[in-house]
């Protein structure tokens, strides 16, 4: 289960899990943590999960470059 940052509204962070979307208070999100990044909860913090962000990106990056191609 993916839980990824969508945003940040002053003291909340919009945290989209499975399609859905919750706020949690921001201070329970690591401090490096960004918009679009895949995060996981340590026990303590949300922080992000640098090699399932890269991945994510990955493929929006591979979707986004076969749509490209169609239009061409």
């Amino acid at each position: 289960m993916s839980h990824i940052i969508e945003g940040f509204e002053g003291d909340k962070c919009i945290l989209e899990v499975d399609g859905k979307t919750r706020n949690i208070p921001r201070d329970q999100v690591d401090a490096g943590v960004k918009v679009g990044d895949v995060v996981e909860w340590n026990g303590s913090k949300w922080v992000a999960d640098a090699e399932a962000t890269r991945q994510r990106t990955e493929h929006i990056r591979k979707l986004m470059d076969a749509v490209w191609e169609e239009d061409e």
